[in-house]
């Protein structure tokens, strides 16, 4: 069988599998989704022996530690799978819910309802996480799943996969067994025709650095929404509780540095930069962060730690550098003056992803949160919040930075399209 036939057979199953998906009701959609989750716990032994090949295999090709961590799948992560499950079992079924409702001067009674939009194809790296959320909210959302993670990847995501589609099948009998399906074979050219068959795929979601979703975007025949890169800010004011920026800027760098709303820039208002700068450096330093700064605050951290025994990790920030999502222990500085170039920068070299100001000044606040143009936008708190789990949504299947259609955290609505009813009762158009 060639690749193209390959594929082809996977999406025409699956297209038969969102027929499928369709007519099942909320009830039975939840049951098979509760029991997927006790399935992923109950297998932990099963998926972290996969995962352990998958983590030799991703050692083998050299993958950062971040990289890594990605990866990695412990008791913790499984257990956090499956209660991604059961909160998407637990929210409200996005499909069949009416949007607007209208009736004509001549009777006609409209109706807009929310629809699956169908096979949805999502392409993602290293995280086999990823597997259980994106399986789970297209399935709760009416619409059959195609996955693609990473080659590093392939044997957690496949047992994943099919430990949820064997436990929807005993707890429902009609459970489409298509349903789910992982792309096979690592081959990169299997995306390329399985994106090609517009006849069976509906919407493609690619998930990853930068590199893999402009390639997706630039082969692609069926609708992308695209997230190229989180490249976020923290800004702190002139008016910030310092601790309080401590914290946050902490948490949004090394807490996950390897996630998409993970900070990438740190920019520090003039007016507070002699008094906070040397703080975090030295607390960045704890945890091995590089430094890359614009000369303003290089020449400040230098005065400060030229005698100090602390050694911190400080280079001179190119221009490319403010573009750059590191995804890893390195940190952008800049000195800027006041909100107002704070709100430049961002909107220059930011992603419209996730960004932050901290600050007691609600003036200066409200400028922030009203003139940066990102998908999320915070008051005193961490970019680290963008995240359906953190939204509310449950599981979340990527985040977009596209303005057309969704925005930020995607959940279960932003899983669907509509289409309008029209009830007649016998009127025609003169």
């Amino acid at each position: 069988m060639t690749l193209s036939e390959q594929m082809t057979g996977l999406a025409r199953k699956a297209k038969a599998a969102s027929r499928e998906l369709a007519r099942l009701v909320t009830p039975e959609k939840n049951a098979c989704l509760l029991a997927m989750a006790d399935a992923l716990e109950q297998s932990a032994p099963a998926i972290k022996s996969a995962n352990a090949r998958d983590m030799e295999t991703g050692s083998k090709m050299r993958l950062s530690s971040a990289m890594l961590d990605r990866l990695s799948l412990t008791d913790k992560r499984i257990a956090s799978m499956a209660k991604g499950l059961r909160e998407v079992a637990g929210l409200p079924d996005p499909v069949g819910r009416v949007l607007d409702e209208r009736v004509r001067p001549n009777g006609l009674k409209l109706r807009k309802v929310s629809t699956p939009i169908g096979v949805v194809v999502i392409i993602y790296e290293s995280r086999p996480n990823v597997t259980a959320d994106a399986a789970s909210l297209c399935f709760k959302s009416g619409n059959a799943a195609i996955l693609r993670g990473g080659k590093e990847a392939l044997e957690s995501n496949q047992t994943i996969a099919h430990i949820m589609i064997e436990a929807g099948r005993r707890a429902l009998s009609n459970s489409p067994v298509h349903a789910i399906q992982v792309v096979p074979t690592p081959d990169r050219h299997a995306i390329r025709e399985l994106l090609a068959l517009t006849q069976y795929i509906d919407l493609c979601m690619p998930r990853g650095g930068e590199g893999l979703i402009r390639a997706v975007a630039e082969c692609s025949k069926v609708p992308v929404i695209k997230h190229y890169k989180g490249v976020c800010h923290v800004y702190v004011d002139s008016q910030a509780d310092l601790k309080m920026a401590e914290e946050i800027a902490m948490n949004a760098k090394v807490q996950r540095p390897a996630v998409c709303n993970a900070m990438e820039t740190l920019l520090v208002d003039k007016a507070i930069a002699s008094q906070f700068l040397p703080r975090i450096a030295a607390k960045l330093a704890e945890k091995n962060v590089e430094l890359r700064a614009d000369a303003s605050a290089r020449a400040l951290l230098e005065s400060q730690f030229s005698t100090a025994p602390l050694q911190i990790k400080l280079k001179t920030a190119s221009d490319q550098d403010f573009y750059t999502e590191y995804n890893d222990y390195i940190l952008n500085v800049r000195v800027v003056d006041g909100v107002a170039q704070a709100i430049e920068h961002i909107n220059r070299y930011g992603s419209a992803h996730s960004d932050s100001i901290v600050t007691r000044d609600e003036a200066h606040a409200n400028r922030f949160l009203n003139d940066v143009d990102s998908a999320a936008v915070y008051w005193n708190a961490s970019t680290r919040f963008t995240d359906g789990g953190e939204f509310g949504m449950g599981a979340e299947i990527g985040i977009s930075t596209d303005k057309i259609g969704a925005r930020g955290p995607m959940g279960l609505e932003e899983l669907t399209s509509y289409k309008w009813v029209g009830i007649g009762s016998g009127q025609i158009r003169s």
